[in-house]
């Protein structure tokens, strides 16, 4: 394996730590902000920052015009990944996109300019680093440009645990359209938000506000954390407060982003108490939700579903000049698609990269390992996994790469 190899086009494939000293981050940066498909969870600064929590044996897949280091270097493409040898039990390896808990998606960043040329390029570089020929995208759009773009170079592919999300997407929609997104809402739907509302403003007015201010993300970090804290997450232990490892990664990603306006965190407060709270990234005219929680002493006044309506009605209204916010939500989770009518189709995707004999054996072996999965989340469902039911313990439910869990 090679760490710098020469492609054509008089273009340049190289592997790359997660490295911030590195002279070729701004370079990164600058992909990001006109990648094709944008992904603020591939972008520089919010992946430097989850290095230390999550990037462990993470690398970049890199293309660029001239050796990344070169001065004036020009990014092309960028991918982080791993290398997984024994996926399927078999000497068979491939390369699988970085994907952990706060990774809800995974396009890979290429060039805005030429995105036909860039991921030809990148499928290009593995055979030509001596990197395994095949790649898996974890939580990857199904459809849109970068199908458009893997079926216009040919490139076989599969998809695996597909999975529709929420999605509020008022592009290109006239401000009287957009102000009447929220109609459709069913009279049963209306009468009890407002008596959510009702009760949840019984203790005195509740607002609602969106931060972006850089100098006011630490604290709102902090308030989230302790809003966490307060519920189920902090009684099982799974909350943000028993991880200070994920906590310090957040404070740093948040830093990063709200130092060039790309973060929001959109929360309801009663006289200084935060009630719920959403943590979105956010790419030119479109939010991502990567946190959401809310207090859980008053379930029947709903706050994190009237977090989200207030937000839609923000968005709505034209409050907050963005056109599309990704709910980023695992299957089967309905918060984001309580108010957001449309869906953004994910899914695993295998791709091959360059010729590859042995792609039609990753395929059915891949899909054999959906398959056995899914097989045993059934059994768990109804109680017949047999390690839980001897011993106590649930065997994993899906693939190291499934979605990952809710936000």
């Amino acid at each position: 394996m090679r760490d710098t190899a020469p492609l054509a086009q008089g273009l340049v494939a190289a592997i790359r730590p997660l490295d911030p000293g590195l002279p070729w981050i701004p370079a990164w940066r600058a992909l990001g902000a006109s990648a094709r498909i944008r992904n603020p969870f591939y972008e520089a600064g919010y992946a430097l920052a989850a290095r230390a929590a999550f990037g462990s044996g993470v690398r970049l897949l890199i293309v660029a015009d001239r050796p990344p280091e070169a001065p004036g270097a020009r990014l092309r493409a960028v991918w982080p990944f791993r290398v997984s040898w024994r996926r399927w039990g078999l000497p068979l390896p491939l390369l699988m996109g970085w994907t952990h808990g706060y990774c809800p998606f995974g396009a890979p960043l290429l060039d805005g300019a030429d995105p036909e040329g860039a991921l030809a390029a990148l499928l290009a570089a593995p055979r030509a680093l001596g990197l395994p020929p095949r790649l898996l995208l974890p939580n990857a759009p199904a459809d849109g440009p970068l199908a458009d773009l893997l079926a216009a170079r040919g490139a076989r592919r599969a998809a695996y645990w597909p999975h529709a999300r929420g999605l509020l997407d008022l592009t290109g929609r006239p401000p009287d359209i957009r102000a009447a997104y929220l109609d459709p809402l069913s009279g049963q739907r209306r009468r009890k938000l407002r008596r959510a509302r009702a009760l949840l403003e019984a203790d005195g007015a509740v607002d609602f506000e969106i931060l972006s201010a850089p100098a006011a993300l630490d604290g709102a970090l902090d308030a989230y954390v302790a809003l966490e804290a307060a519920g189920w997450k902090g009684r099982v232990g799974t909350g943000l407060g028993q991880r200070p490892e994920e906590i310090a990664f957040l404070r740093v990603a948040l830093a990063d982003l709200g130092a060039a306006g790309g973060v929001r965190v959109a929360r309801l407060r009663r006289d200084g108490r935060t009630l719920a709270a959403a943590i979105l990234p956010v790419t030119g005219s479109e939010a991502w939700v990567l946190k959401i929680a809310h207090d859980e002493t008053r379930p029947e006044a709903a706050p994190g579903v009237q977090l989200v309506h207030r937000l839609t009605e923000a968005v709505a209204a034209g409050d907050w000049a963005i056109d599309r916010i990704d709910s980023c939500a695992p299957p089967d989770f309905a918060l984001g698609s309580t108010f957001w009518m449309e869906r953004r189709n994910i899914a695993h995707l295998l791709v091959e990269a360059g010729r590859d004999p042995l792609f039609p054996a990753a395929r059915a072996l891949e899909r054999a390992r959906e398959q056995v999965a899914r097989t045993r989340a059934a059994w768990k469902r109804r109680g017949l996994d047999g390690l839980t039911s001897r011993s106590g313990r649930s065997a994993p439910a899906a693939p190291a790469s499934a979605p990952p869990r809710g936000p």
